[in-house]
């Protein structure tokens, strides 16, 4: 694991960000992009022609590309609910147990959440009310891996807030079958329908329509490289939640954390994909020492092995720096998507915190639990969006509409002083609105 010192060149090395889309992709993906999407030069251009072309061939280019990308070839986009049904034959009822735990959880915080959000007011005649949009798609990524979590963390939000219709997206295998654990987790959601695609196919489908997926009003969900360009692309014709990287953690420790633990919460994030960002930010250049040696230990376990060593050769490591203030400081301008406080007296450093997806304080909070089952969303901002965007929750899936009603009294308080700015901008029709009403002759 590699190792830097000070603050200075942790931010030149480690906590150096590059700008979305323009990663270096392994050469065997890129190599299949090409071959699937034609002669493109940048990750943005595939995305770009994936969405053109699902937008002017609809269902034709969602199957052509999902059998090219996914090597599964089918006819029908739509799964219907006796595959949902069925599913649970196929899945360990210990692992649904589980999974019905899992979401109890998600689904009590979220309630809470709503109700937090939805409050809204009046005064004076004028007010908010808050709603939730109509129809939301959620893209649920993986087929070597699953993530039946992810289908929980996102699509239990979406029915909290209200959504009429919440539709998954989610690859299917070489004989076209999804998940039977993904289709579990979908009924366990609530999720409305589910459809076999993947990728910024996905997101275009959602996003525009085709003969068999419904448009949308907000995209939602994780994903690869191509499914966050995609967003970026669609965004204005339809909501997006947010755009997101892969997983990111920083863990802060100190010198009397146990570095055991340190390594496995940074292997924990490793094993992602080989994207991931693994960082400990420690004051002890002896834990560092430690941490490195026991994540060459413990990846040694792991049945990902591969994958979390890239990750870590690529963007993991370490940084030793003077203090915690310093370690609290790098942190912030990071922001990165998970933070966890190996420290004595966490709490009281968690709130120096500004800027992360999620804060795991003390020892006894792996990040781990906010994968599962610790409540709030694991979809959350990365790339250091974190500065200004918030976890995936119930907020994604509402609009506000203000409330105008005033009696008139109130126009006549707040009227004239409205037609008088609007004449100084030249809108003399915008003035007659208020001053026809007070009565004021032309």
């Amino acid at each position: 694991m590699r190792i830097v010192r000070g603050g200075e060149e942790g931010r030149k090395t480690l906590l150096r960000r590059q700008p979305l889309g323009e990663e270096k992709l392994p050469d065997e993906i890129w190599q299949a992009t090409r071959a699937a999407v034609g002669d493109v030069a940048t990750p943005e251009e595939a995305a770009r022609k994936i969405v053109r072309d699902v937008r002017q061939e609809g269902d034709a280019a969602v199957l052509r590309y999902c059998e090219a990308f996914d090597g599964a070839a089918y006819s029908t986009l739509q799964l219907d609910d006796a595959e949902r049904k069925t599913a649970y034959e196929e899945v360990d009822s210990d692992l649904v147990h589980a999974l019905r735990f899992a979401a109890e959880r998600i689904g009590a915080y979220h309630e809470q959440q709503r109700d937090h959000v939805l409050r809204t007011f009046e005064s004076d005649g004028v007010g908010m009310v808050a709603t939730a949009v109509g129809r939301a798609g959620i893209n649920a990524p993986g087929t070597a891996v699953v993530y039946p979590s992810t289908v929980l963390m996102t699509v239990i939000p979406a029915k909290a807030a209200g959504v009429d219709e919440v539709l998954l997206a989610s690859p299917a295998d070489k004989e076209g079958r999804v998940s039977p654990l993904k289709l579990v987790a979908a009924d366990i959601a609530g999720a409305d329908g589910v459809f076999r695609m993947s990728g910024a196919q996905a997101v275009a489908a959602f996003a525009y329509g085709t003969e068999s997926v419904p448009r949308v009003d907000i995209v939602g969900g994780p994903g690869n490289l191509f499914v966050t360009l995609a967003k970026r692309l669609v965004f204005g014709d339809v909501g997006i939640d947010a755009l997101y990287g892969p997983s990111e953690t920083i863990v802060i420790a100190d010198s009397h954390a146990d570095p055991v633990l340190c390594a496995a919460d940074l292997l924990g994030q490793a094993e992602h994909d080989e994207l991931a960002t693994p960082i400990l930010i420690t004051t002890s250049a002896d834990l560092a020492e430690n941490v490195s040696e026991e994540v060459e230990r413990q990846v040694k376990l792991l049945e990902r092995e591969k994958v979390a060593r890239s990750a870590f050769a690529a963007r993991g490591g370490a940084v030793v720096v003077d203090s915690i203030d310093e370690a609290i400081a790098l942190a912030n301008e990071f922001a990165p998507e998970h933070l966890c406080l190996s420290v004595q007296d966490a709490e009281q450093w968690a709130g120096k915190v500004l800027n992360a997806g999620g804060v795991f304080i003390g020892e006894r909070s792996p990040e781990t639990l906010g994968d599962y089952t610790a409540g709030p969303s694991h979809a959350m901002p990365t790339m250091g969006s974190a500065r200004f965007a918030s976890p995936l929750g119930v907020h994604n899936f509402l609009k506000v509409s203000s409330r105008v009603g005033v009696d008139d009294d109130v126009l006549r308080e707040i009227g004239p002083a409205a037609a008088k700015i609007a004449r100084a901008e030249g809108f003399t029709a915008h003035a007659r609105t208020i001053e026809l009403r007070l009565g004021q002759p032309d």
